[in-house]
């Protein structure tokens, strides 16, 4: 899946200007197919080929890696585990991926190579599972994410970058609200958190069929929808998504920047022209490639 071919990319950045008071924009109006708003594997062709190749790549790359830890436990359950892996120097630091399926599919053996272009800048990258739906609610999940960091963190020192795809997003730019269950020291860490093609306001998702394994309430969806809850004040958030992504994708990421401008330390919306739901996090694995700057780059 990952491509070394440079899409353009148009940036936005924060103003000083704060988002207004009181409820963010409401969902859109009703008569929206919600069932096809987060349909992202019937409108990208060939979505299921791309997603076997990305396994097939993820089982390649952890096969050809040599300093690696799979399965460290973080919790007791069975899916709190998370893969270590570490560069040829010494660490500049801790980025962490979290993978998305809507929060009830897929794991970190589906994206193993994310790693790849951590390990070429020499940063060590922690990939972690997480108990998925209908086990665990989206709030267990946030927790079992802030653990996964937690454990990372004693591991590797430095500064953490914390990146998620879609639901993954979501859990990313969770652990950057201010009653995210993160120790202050470990919360201090976090230089930098970016959500790729992120679900950032989880009411639509009620009204969509995925919601029967979901379950989630209207008080879940307000308690864990970032784009309605307080950031920390120092957090540094890209907001990236593929030019060519379903429309809902595009609104949530549009939503989440007005929610958290001019409250955050540095906000940045990026559209990477040409790239659907599927391949716009490929620059993951690029080193010097648009993505793989905005998260492990100095600037």
């Amino acid at each position: 899946m990952a491509s070394k071919a440079r899409a353009a990319v148009e940036c936005i950045e924060n103003t000083e200007e704060k988002s207004p008071e009181g409820e963010l924009a409401s969902i859109p109006a009703t008569g929206i197919d919600w069932a096809d708003a987060f349909d992202n594997r019937g409108h990208v062709p060939g979505a299921a080929e791309l997603l076997k190749s990305g396994r097939e790549e993820a089982v390649a790359f952890r096969e050809s890696v040599s300093n690696a830890e799979f399965d460290v436990p973080y919790g007791e359950g069975p899916r709190q585990v998370m893969d270590l892996y570490w560069p040829s120097c010494a660490p500049r630091g801790l980025a962490v991926f979290l993978h998305g399926g809507y929060w009830h599919k897929l794991s970190k053996d589906d994206w193993s190579h994310m790693a790849s272009g951590a390990l070429a800048q020499g940063w060590a990258m922690a990939i972690p599972s997480y108990t998925l739906a209908p086990k665990a609610r989206l709030s267990d999940m946030v927790r079992e994410a802030a653990r996964a960091v937690t454990a990372a963190a004693r591991r590797v020192e430095g500064p953490i970058r914390v990146a998620g795809h879609s639901a993954g997003g979501h859990l990313a730019l969770r652990l950057a609200c201010e009653d995210a269950p993160l120790a202050p020291a470990v919360a201090r860490r976090i230089a930098r958190v970016v959500s790729i093609s992120g679900l950032h306001d989880l009411r639509p998702l009620r009204r969509s069929p995925m919601n029967d394994t979901l379950s989630i309430d209207a008080e879940e969806a307000t308690a864990e929808s970032p784009a309605l809850l307080a950031p920390r004040a120092d957090t540094d958030a890209i907001l990236w998504v593929g030019g060519e992504e379903r429309p809902e994708f595009l609104r949530q990421t549009a939503l989440m920047a007005e929610a958290w401008q001019g409250r955050i330390a540095r906000l940045r919306r990026v559209i990477e022209n040409g790239r659907h739901h599927f391949d716009v996090v490929d620059g993951l694995c690029v080193p010097g490639s648009p993505l793989g700057e905005a998260f492990l780059g100095r600037n």
